[in-house]
């Protein structure tokens, strides 16, 4: 009794502790609690975006157009009368913040599940996963005219390219781009000496330039004074695409048109400020490295409203070189190249932040691209096409049908294409290139992602992989491995048994657990042992939970996978499939009886509750149905009591046996593929195909590639975290369709919610 009441007394400290901070709390502070409570509720009821699929067992395939179509309801929903996709629902679509599509050029599931380890972020963040055929040249074939290419340049043709003829074929360090004297004279850039100039501010260190000379991007708004053309804004940005300066000045003479329409100037903007031309110059001569090289396009009229001489420059209007003297506009090239909108007619006047870092980057792939690879993107065909089509001009309301062309270019309506049409703007970053990615253009295209993004409707990122990784007879060693790495999951050995054994009967007894492909005596022991080989990896296991250790044919067995280089992580990677996100809520079940009938099987089901869904595969030659199914349950709870209900009945001597699933739906489906077309195990068509390469050489491509797997997991781990809330983001395993190789592509779906907290770290 008393430790009791001293148990009483010790808590009433606590108590009254507690009365006193609940006092009330000052107005202001009760008024802050009380917005941030409303605000939490709010989050809590908020209705945010979301997927939610159907998808299982055969249907986990799908094809380039109902992606295409998921993807156009996605980006322009009901409005713009895209369908709804059946396959997979899009909840609260207009929630989207945007959408964002990640081609990894060449790559295919064979890739996903041969380095399934390797992409940790992907298989822990991107939850809906989706089968596809081989495709290649999926943004040729689909994005419509934003992202196709142009008509190739034959040999000759490549040779009369005024680029190539100017620069030759071969890249070039940055100080060959630079403006010679002669070529700044003749295009009217302001020089030391020119009666013109005399009173310009100088910036010429006699530091010359070299290929490590660090890159300044300059572009500059300008309006008409009494004294001509003066500057009322000036934008810098470093090689690296930051704004490093970024200033409104107020011109000396009086302003007779501020030009608002391209400047975005207008009278009001320029009423407080208090910069003028000379401060400007004052803080540019102090920001500029003595060996800096400005980049700009018609970078003349630029340094002239500055009234300053800088001898290191690159013109981007004169570097991508044109025949009688023409010039591209930046508009156009920004298009054309990088793949991205400028300038757009929606805006009011240019933003010459936008500008200068588009000039940098058109420099930066110049150079790191080379003259030949601008030559072939035939930008003058591009041009020209355009320009015949009416490209510049938009469709009036007449050409409209609810704001998308009447008349589409294909059957299916090319989504860039509409976009377009209707000014939402769209990012088309990257692509596939004959050299090979560094580390540096992966981070340049992940920066420029992250900085772009957020203001577009589309954003198609394509990461080009290493063309040392699209070697054919790596393909086929990647195929060749991955099924000898199943091929050995997917056996099991048996014994010891007595002299004279049944195979018959062992067959029976090992097939309770799931359909056998072979099973085989093992004559190389002491005592008879058996060789087993099921089809899917669920029936593996539970032969060994099961009969290990059991008596068999009056034998008491041992039941093991064969000890292999690879199954030495089979306990590893099982724990990473039974958790993966295309096995929550699933179950496997064997020892199923043949039926004709759904009411059959349904008898044989009926006692498990809140059952959603039955794949049960099927014999693709006599089309019947094997002995074992895959249930699907709504949440793991209801699986995981499915699961002990069997198991319970097992124990009392039902006919059903069950654990979890293992072996993702795209896996099997794949496997069940390679089976048809390939036998069984690894055929020697693969084994040949590989053994074309020597084989240090192919171990060494293969953890090369290893290696930019996990690299390119990190990439987009990066990509995620740093994109908007409520984006829904594709990853796109294109696969490939060359007659060398064809291999089914792979796409994985996500919505961003950072209320679910950050993605898991990747180590």
């Amino acid at each position: 009794m008393a430790a009791a009441i001293q148990a009483i007394k010790r808590k009433r400290p606590h108590e009254d502790d507690r009365i006193v901070e609940e006092l009330p709390l000052p107005k202001k502070k009760r008024k802050l609690a009380e917005k941030d409570a409303c605000q939490k509720r709010h989050e809590a009821t908020e209705k945010k975006p979301r997927l939610s699929a159907e998808a299982f067992g055969e249907d986990c395939e799908i094809s380039y157009d109902q992606l295409h179509e998921f993807l156009q309801y996605a980006t322009l929903g009901k409005g713009q009368n895209a369908a709804k996709p059946r396959w997979c629902r899009i909840h609260h679509q207009r929630r989207l913040t945007g959408l964002v599509v990640v081609v990894l050029h060449e790559l295919s599931q064979l890739h996903f599940y041969r380095f399934y380890m390797q992409f940790k972020h992907l298989r822990k963040t991107f939850r809906h996963r989706f089968s596809l055929p081989p495709l290649s040249g999926f943004t040729e074939a689909r994005w419509g005219a934003g992202v196709t290419e142009n008509p190739p340049l034959s040999r000759e043709e490549l040779k009369k390219d005024p680029v190539i003829q100017k620069y030759g074929e071969e890249r070039r360090g940055l100080s060959s781009y630079i403006l010679t004297p002669e070529e700044m004279r003749r295009y009217n850039y302001p020089l030391e000496g020119s009666s013109d100039c005399s009173h310009f501010v100088s910036i010429c260190h006699n530091v010359p330039p070299s290929d490590d000379s660090p890159l300044f991007g300059l572009d500059c708004e300008m309006c008409i004074t009494d004294k001509g053309s003066e500057l009322t804004r000036i934008s810098v940005v470093d090689a690296s695409g930051q704004c490093v300066m970024d200033e409104l000045v107020k011109p000396s003479s009086p302003i007779r048109n501020y030009l608002t329409r391209y400047s975005g100037i207008t009278e009001k903007l320029l009423r407080s400020v208090k910069t003028r031309l000379a401060d400007v110059q004052a803080r540019l001569k102090s920001l500029l490295p003595p060996d800096a090289v400005l980049v700009g396009h018609s970078l003349n009229f630029d340094l002239r409203a500055l009234e300053m001489i800088h001898p290191n420059v690159i013109d981007t209007s004169l570097l991508f070189t044109r025949r009688g003297g023409k010039r591209f506009r930046l508009k156009f090239l920004a298009e054309a190249v990088l793949r991205k909108e400028i300038q757009r007619t929606d805006q009011e006047g240019h933003d010459p932040t936008e500008d200068a870092t588009c000039a940098l980057q058109l420099a930066q792939f110049f150079m790191s691209q080379g003259p030949r690879k601008v030559a072939e993107l035939n930008l003058e065909a591009r041009w020209l096409e355009q320009n015949q089509a009416g490209g510049s001009k938009k469709p009036t309301l007449t050409e409209l049908k609810n704001g998308i062309p009447k008349q589409a270019r294909t059957p299916v309506q090319r989504l860039l294409d509409a976009l377009l049409s209707l000014s939402q703007k769209r990012l088309l970053l990257g692509g596939q290139s004959d050299a090979s990615p560094d580390s540096n253009q992966h981070e340049q295209i992940l920066q420029q992602a992250l900085e772009e993004i957020p203001g577009s409707s589309l954003s198609v990122i394509q990461v080009p992989s290493d063309p040392r990784h699209l070697n054919p007879h790596l393909a086929a060693h990647l195929r060749a491995k991955l099924r000898t790495k199943l091929d050995d999951m997917l056996t099991v050995y048996a014994g010891p048994f007595r002299k004279g054994l049944c195979l018959k009967a062992l067959k029976r007894t090992f097939e309770n657990y799931g359909h056998i492909r072979s099973i085989s005596v093992v004559m190389e022991t002491l005592k008879p042992h058996i060789c087993v080989q099921y089809e899917v990896l669920e029936a593996a296991e539970l032969a060994i939970e099961n009969l290990n250790g059991a008596e068999v044919a009056g034998s008491s067995i041992k039941v093991q996978r064969p000890i292999t280089e690879m199954t030495l992580d089979w306990e590893t990677l099982l724990r990473q499939l039974e958790t993966d996100a295309d096995n929550e809520g699933v179950i496997y079940v064997a020892g199923l009886e043949e039926t004709h009938r759904e009411a059959d099987w349904q008898a044989q089901l009926g006692f498990l509750k809140d059952l959603k869904a039955v794949f049960r595969p099927r014999d693709p030659r006599s089309g019947r149905e094997r002995n074992y199914c895959f249930l699907k349950f709504p949440t793991v709870g209801s699986a995981s009591v499915a699961l002990q209900t069997i198991r319970g009945q097992a124990a009392r001597g039902g006919k059903l046996h069950s654990r979890g699933a293992v072996m993702p739906p795209h896996l099997h489906r794949w496997l069940c593929h390679e089976n048809q077309n390939g036998g069984c195990p690894a055929t020697p068509q693969l084994l040949r195909e590989a053994g074309r390469q020597p084989k240090e050489q192919l171990f060494a491509l293969e953890q090369d590639l290893k290696g930019a797997m996990k690299g390119c997991d990190r990439w987009i781990r990066k990509l995620y975290r740093g994109l908007p809330n409520h984006t829904l983001c594709l990853v796109l395993f294109p696969g490939t369709d060359r007659a060398s190789r064809s291999l089914p592509g792979f796409c994985l779906l996500a919505v961003k919610d950072n209320s679910n907290g950050p993605a898991p770290a990747s180590h």
